[in-house]
């Protein structure tokens, strides 16, 4: 295989891989996934280490849970904001 060809190869292989880890991303956006926060946005207690953990993992998706109108009532609510605190989180300006 000639320089050329090997490059172009590596470069298709890099493009399709970086898709791939694109599509897993944001697949795993998935508000249910926070279920173990819930005890925590309701009453304002602390959150436990799971639920922060869960919400590390879904910290890129927070902008698409503040934009939908299911969503952002909890999302931008007293005690989430307290949660995300605890939790070391912070909420992006969307």
């Amino acid at each position: 295989m000639t320089k050329g060809c090997s490059f172009l190869a590596v470069m298709l292989v890099m493009v399709l891989v970086c898709n791939q880890m694109g599509a897993s991303e944001a697949a795993t956006c998935s508000a249910s996934q926070l279920s173990p926060c819930l005890g925590a946005l309701r009453s304002g207690s602390a959150p436990s280490q799971d639920c922060c953990a869960r919400l590390k993992g879904q910290q890129s998706c927070l902008c698409g849970y503040m934009k939908d109108p299911n969503m952002k009532q909890y999302v931008n609510s007293p005690n989430a904001r307290k949660v995300v605190g605890q939790c070391g989180v912070t909420l992006p300006n969307c």
